[in-house]
């Protein structure tokens, strides 16, 4: 019989020496893709399959974000052909997060973009739908009946950009997909805040890739931007998606579902296009400056 205080000591020496081999299995992938430009891209389409992400009036998050990668890929397939271009998904799948990096990784990308739709939270109001009775004898009165609804509906609109980092607290989007927890997987998204591998994998990540991912991160948003969409930024969050990539990359929410006129656009052929060209140009910005060849 093994005592307390031994198996506590092992799990505490296999817990650092399973931080140790990361460390340095992370660092020699970084060091491996240190020198290289931007000749495999990884697109990413968010959630899939039963996992629905945001929902608007009428659509799901995981129907656009699909239909905007297919429409890219299509476009730098037809532009950039030298270009080599990794799908995560290519359908209507479900992709565990911590398989989506490592479908890059396996690929040798250059980049990774994950393409995600954005909302926020809804707005709870209770209200009076009847009445009923309470009590017995004297004490029987009556009391009102109140329902809880929840407007989803939001005027806020535009477009924002992640990077890695530290940042921890949940945003707007996740509590609104939490609202639908019976059709949603469980996966937080978040890298676990207690989990020391947390600090040391995005402090490596952030020495070799931050500079690159805000890069791209400025770029895309100054594409949106130019073609009128509200541009809230390039911001930080430490996305299980983009930790378990060995090479920089950006989570793009490309607008709000729950606003009826930004879910009319990203469901509109014309909407789709003008997002899909907006990444498109970010994407040959980012290669060119690479290369020298751009600002």
């Amino acid at each position: 019989m093994i005592s307390l205080n031994a198996l506590r000591r092992s799990q505490i020496t296999l817990k650092i020496s399973t931080i140790a081999l990361s460390f340095l299995m992370f660092s020699g992938t970084i060091n491996a893709q240190a020198t290289k430009t931007l000749k495999t891209i990884v697109l990413d389409a968010g959630h899939g399959g039963k996992d629905p992400g945001a929902r608007g009036k009428y659509s799901n998050e995981k129907d656009i974000t699909l239909a905007v990668v297919l429409r890219l890929g299509k476009i730098l397939k037809d532009s950039m052909p030298q270009l080599n271009v990794i799908y995560t998904r290519r359908t209507d799948d479900f992709i565990d997060l911590k398989e989506r990096g490592p479908i890059g990784n396996r690929a040798n990308g250059d980049f990774f973009l994950a393409i995600h739709v954005n909302s926020t939270a809804g707005r709870r109001e209770q209200i009076q739908v009847g009445t009923k009775k309470v009590g017995k004898g004297k004490k029987k009165r009556t009391v009102p009946v109140y329902k809880t609804i929840i407007h989803r509906e939001t005027s806020t609109s535009g477009t924002e950009t992640y990077v890695l980092g530290l940042k921890r607290a949940k945003d707007e989007k996740e509590k609104a997909i939490g609202e639908y927890a019976e059709t949603v997987t469980d996966e937080p998204g978040l890298l676990d805040k207690d989990d020391p591998m947390t600090s040391i994998l995005i402090a490596q990540y952030s020495q070799a890739f931050l500079g690159k991912s805000v890069t791209f991160g400025g770029k895309l948003q100054a594409q949106y931007a130019g073609i009128g969409r509200n541009d809230l930024g390039v911001k930080q969050m430490s996305l299980q998606v983009l930790a378990n990539s060995t090479m920089p990359g950006v989570l793009t929410e490309i607008g709000f579902i729950n606003n009826p006129d930004e879910e009319d656009y990203l469901n509109s052929q014309e909407g789709q296009n003008e997002i899909a060209m907006c990444l498109y140009r970010a994407i040959k910005s980012y290669k060119e400056s690479l290369e020298g060849r751009g600002r």
